[in-house]
């Protein structure tokens, strides 16, 4: 009852973003325009709230944000092979190895997340602030390297790629609000409480209207998912992600709730966002379409499969 409890509310806000678009209640533009509002506004004022109230030091997520960035850095390299022994074409391998790599963080890891107890881990920091040290540079580096691997299929790695590097790193709202959120509560200020009251209706504005348009961009994106690429990096993502991701964290000595925590984030399925971003640097769109679709429907199995046996 606990798997379908944490995980039944986030997927059923997704199905109604789904239904919401499919039925033309909600148009396209509105749903496009309220994940512009989550993402630079919502999401920035949860991340910035929860970390200015709660974060005491980074020694309780340290440890979990470097497991996930060496799990996440070996799914590439697994990407890459699985890219080559399923003979994907060179301009495509850069979408192929997206699509198994980058996580819808913020919007499917940290509802779930934020649905489960909120505990105090082995470093002090709350459950949810380490998940939220976690999620805004993982988003940062996701962004990076979706370029780099989407670039590198259509040119070789040189001077050109540090202007859109720049741009991507001066804007992210995640990162900006991450940064703040850490500083704020390092120099030991506090908000004042009308803005502490209105950052945080913000904040729980962000994830249930994130999942919504998660649920609306489904439906809007093209739903090829034939062949054998899009599956192949639907399942690098939501099966192979997960057990890199116990087998670095046990390594790394995490265990019980952080353990846990990491696999959930690795399990996540392939980010809306990397489809537009393939569009946009000339990737393949079946690929990108259907990682994305198919990977949604593996996690749900994937996901309830960590939280019930984790």
């Amino acid at each position: 009852m606990f798997v379908f409890n944490t995980l039944a509310p986030v997927f059923l806000l997704i199905a109604i973003g789904a239904v919401l678009q499919r039925t033309g209640f909600a148009s396209p533009g509105f749903l496009k325009e309220a994940n512009r509002l989550t993402y630079w506004l919502g999401l920035p004022a949860l991340l910035f709230s929860e970390l200015a109230n709660s974060f005491h030091g980074a020694s309780g997520g340290a440890v979990l944000l470097g497991a996930m960035a060496v799990a996440t850095a070996l799914v590439i390299a697994i990407g890459y092979v699985a890219a080559w022994m399923l003979r994907v074409p060179p301009s495509a391998i850069g979408t192929f190895v997206q699509g198994a790599f980058r996580g819808n963080l913020a919007f499917i890891g940290l509802p779930i997340i934020f649905a489960m107890p909120d505990v105090k881990l082995a470093g002090g920091m709350s459950s949810r602030a380490a998940a939220v040290v976690v999620v805004g540079p993982m988003m940062v580096a996701y962004n990076f390297v979706a370029i780099v691997v989407l670039l590198l299929s259509q040119h070789k790695l040189g001077w050109g790629m540090v202007r859109p590097f720049s741009r991507q790193l001066l804007t992210t709202p995640p990162l900006i609000a991450t940064l703040a959120g850490i500083g704020f509560a390092v120099a030991g200020w506090s908000l004042p409480s009308a803005v502490d009251k209105a950052f945080t209706a913000l904040g729980e504005m962000a994830l249930p209207l994130g999942l919504l348009g998660v649920g609306g961009s489904l439906i809007a994106v093209d739903q090829q998912a034939r062949g054998a690429a899009p599956w192949g990096a639907a399942l690098v993502k939501t099966t192979v992600s997960p057990m890199l991701g116990w087998a670095v964290g046990r390594m790394m000595g995490l265990g019980g709730v952080e353990l846990k925590m990491l696999m959930i984030l690795m399990a996540t399925p392939t980010a809306i966002i990397s489809y537009a971003v393939a569009i946009e640097l000339k990737g393949d769109e079946a690929i990108a379409a259907g990682s994305i679709v198919l990977s949604v429907l593996i996690s749900v199995v994937m996901l309830a499969v960590v939280i019930g046996a984790f």
